[in-house]
Order: C-alpha cells, then sequence, then structure tokens
C-alpha cells in the first residue's frame, strides 16, 4: 500500500488508532499535536501498511474535526515548499494581484469539464491562477487532459509553474509537482478502494507564499458547516482566503445550470457574496459542448474565448466575483 516506509524511525499508532477507530459513535477526535504527529510521520513514509490502512479507514468512518483537518493541514503544507508569483504580466517587480488557486481532483462524468475555461477567462483578467490536482482519473474526464487539448502543457517542477504564472497568468501542477508527499497518500485511493483525509486536504490547500485566495468547493451541504467552521476558528488555514460554493461533480467551477450561493471566508468572518437562486424550466440554458471529450471541450473552450461562442452567465459572474476580490486583496 505505502511506498517504502522509513522503519528505521516508524511511527507506532496503536494507541491513537485506540481512539480514532471505534466507529462513528465511540470514536474521539484526537488533539491537535497528536494529530499533527500523525499525519506528518503518514506524509514521511513512518508508518507501517498495516497501521496507515487502520488510521485511514478510521478517518473514512468517523470524519475529521475542524482542529484535526487544521492540524493535517498544517503538516500538509511543511510537506512541499510554496509556489511565488514574483513578477506580474508585465514585468513589474511586483504583483498587485492575489494569486488564485483552483483544486480540480473530480473532473467530469455528466457535465463538459469548464475548470480550464475559468482559468483562462481568469488569466485574460490579469488574475494568475494555479490549477493543481491529478492528470488522469479512470471514467472521467480531467483538467489536465482538457489542458493538453488546448496545448497547454503541465508545469513539470516548482520553478516552471512560477514561471508560467508570471508569464502566461495560468499554470496547471500536477499534485506530484506540487506535493509529492500528497500525492502518494492520494494515491492510495485506487488501491484502497474509498477516498482518504487526503481527498479533502488537496481541496483546501494553500499552495503560494504569501497565501493566495482559493476555491473552495463542496458536494453535501454538511461539509459547507464544517469547512465554514474550519476556516473562521483558524486563522492560520484562513490565510489568504477561501470562496465557498458548491462545485460542479466535485469540481471548483460555477454549475451552468443554476447560480448556487458563494461565501466568502476572510478574516474570521463569512460573507455572503451571491445568493443562490432557483432553477426555472422557462430559463434560458447555457450554449455547452455537445459531448464532455477533452479535445471537443477544448475546441469549445477556445470558441468561447474568441467571442464566437458566449461565456455562459454562472461562469462569467464567477469570474467576476473572483477578480474583483483578487484584486481588491492584492493592492
Amino acid at each position: 500500500m505505502n511506498e517504502p516506509a522509513n522503519l528505521a524511525d516508524p511511527f507506532p499508532c496503536a494507541h491513537l488508532i485506540k481512539e480514532i477507530g471505534r466507529g462513528p459513535h465511540g470514536a474521539r477526535a484526537l488533539s491537535s499535536e497528536d494529530t499533527h504527529a500523525l499525519y506528518a510521520a503518514m506524509l514521511d513514509g513512518r508508518v507501517s501498511d498495516l497501521e496507515l490502512g487502520a488510521v485511514l479507514l478510521a478517518y473514512r468512518l468517523k470524519g475529521e474535526t475542524a482542529d484535526e483537518l487544521a492540524a493535517m493541514l498544517a503538516a500538509a503544507h511543511a510537506s512541499f515548499e510554496p509556489l511565488r508569483v514574483a513578477t506580474d504580466a508585465h514585468g513589474d517587480a511586483a504583483s498587485t494581484v492575489s494569486a488564485v488557486s483552483i483544486p480540480s481532483y473530480n473532473g467530469a462524468r455528466r457535465q463538459p469539464n469548464l475548470v480550464p475555461l475559468l482559468a483562462l477567462l481568469l488569466a485574460r483578467e490579469d488574475v494568475p491562477v494555479l490549477v493543481h490536482g491529478v492528470s488522469t482519473d479512470p471514467g472521467r474526464v480531467t483538467s489536465a487532459e482538457i489542458f493538453a487539448a488546448l496545448g497547454i502543457e503541465a508545469a513539470r517542477s516548482h520553478d516552471e509553474a512560477e514561471a508560467q504564472l508570471a508569464s502566461r497568468r495560468l499554470a496547471f501542477t500536477p499534485i506530484e509537482v506540487l506535493a509529492p508527499k500528497l500525492a502518494r497518500l492520494l494515491a492510495l485511493r485506487r488501491r484502497m478502494g474509498v477516498r482518504n483525509s487526503t481527498h479533502t486536504l488537496v481541496k483546501i490547500l494553500q499552495p503560494f507564499a504569501p497565501p493566495g485566495l482559493r476555491l473552495v468547493n463542496y458536494t453535501h451541504p454538511p461539509y459547507r458547516e464544517s469547512l465554514t467552521a474550519l476556516f473562521n476558528s483558524h486563522p492560520d488555514v484562513a490565510a489568504g482566503g477561501a470562496l465557498l460554493a458548491r462545485g460542479t461533480e466535485g469540481e471548483a467551477v460555477a454549475d451552468t445550470r443554476r447560480q448556487v450561493q458563494v461565501d466568502w471566508l476572510h478574516d474570521g468572518v463569512c460573507e455572503t457574496l451571491v445568493e443562490a437562486e432557483r432553477s426555472s424550466p422557462e430559463a434560458p440554458q447555457a450554449e455547452l459542448p455537445e459531448a464532455r471529450d477533452a479535445a471537443t471541450t477544448a475546441a469549445w473552450i477556445e470558441a468561447v474565448m474568441r467571442g464566437e461562442a458566449p461565456v455562459p452567465p454562472a461562469i462569467q459572474r464567477q469570474v467576476e466575483v473572483i477578480a474583483g476580490i483578487a484584486k481588491r486583496r492584492g493592492g
């Protein structure tokens, strides 16, 4: 399961598994210190395969508290080098616009994946945008595949990602490049058959220094409350701010079929910027590509960027909200 663990310096987990592994009703949360130590050891490969599997499944059943997620995220951030956006598109000494990160770990099954369109529209507004995520996902169309069809190759190193952000205001970075230790834990889904805590962490990751604005999405309504509690109660996690909204098939791009609520989490408050609107059968539907494969989606995105097809109204509104905050926070 795990890559060869550094068992010369093993991290025994039995006493922690005893706390988190008693099922959804009997399990107890770990202290922030224990959670940080445990997740750091997992990232470093110091937990044996047997114990690692037990920890992942225990958290899958129990769920993570806001304090546990904050501690895990601190360990995750310490495990990789953040990206820096040092210059703007015109070569000035420092960017005056907050960088934006868009996690892309779900892809699309039923609708076209429009994360690349969102990123390109933001870059056109002179907002530096990092999309990070998986390269492939069986049965889904990933942002990486659409970017490739658009002729936008993935960054192969931190330096390359930073250079792309400075020159064209857009970079796609596979999680293996951005945060290799997280990528290793993320990949265990294919061996275990279920997601683990790392899937939550990569969607709230802060990849920039200084911190940038993050797009954070949720699928099930209860996660809105837990994510809001996380950002509002942990200033270190909230640094840079986050835009929270219900995602489209798990991706942080506006749903073209209806307007969802958009909350801005910053400075310990939750500010609703866009109210949800009920969908109506009489409302005009956005013109989307007929197929969802990467080549068709990329060709349609190119047509939109050339002005030959309209930007879906929900995505245009999302661009305006993001760009407005990015320019306000960066100025």
